[in-house]
């Protein structure tokens, strides 16, 4: 298995138990946040989303595109957290070993591809960790952390 194909697998076994849990959450509790200054589920959703949909354009070199408009539901939410592992996992595997060691300006520095994929499944994992404390708040029992095969 390449570099890459690890890159994509590790970020996708965090977004689909990220999806799985969305699909388990009435949509009542869409504007739900744990603290004043947190984010809600829907918003929470599309940071991720968001986040992930700048890949591209930082792997080119050029700046991402102006964020989408806020998700109106839960399962607007969901179809963009899917279309983002989508576009993701399939951007991630086409990259060769050295397109993960050419340095490309992302967060304010100069990092290896390999690096900025990495940040973006830490990044992932930290967010969902969040979700799942709501979800288990509002009474929602979240799924294993990962999705495994």
């Amino acid at each position: 298995m390449s570099q890459a194909t690890r890159h994509a697998r590790a970020f996708q076994s965090h977004r689909a138990a990220l999806i799985d849990l969305y699909a388990q959450l009435p949509d009542e509790h869409a504007t739900f946040k744990a603290w004043e200054e947190g984010m809600t589920f829907l918003r929470l959703a599309d940071h991720l989303s968001g986040s992930v949909g700048r890949v591209p354009a930082l792997l080119e070199g050029r700046q991402p595109d102006a964020p989408a408009a806020p998700s109106a539901t839960l399962a607007d939410a969901q179809a963009r957290l899917q279309a983002t592992l989508d576009m993701f996992v399939t951007t991630a595997s086409a990259l060769s070993d050295d397109d993960l060691q050419r340095r490309i300006p992302a967060f304010g520095r100069e990092l290896p591809v390999w690096t900025m994929l990495d940040f973006i499944t830490q990044h992932e994992a930290h967010h969902k960790g969040q979700a799942w404390m709501m979800a288990r708040m509002v009474g929602v029992q979240p799924p294993m952390f990962v999705k495994l095969g």
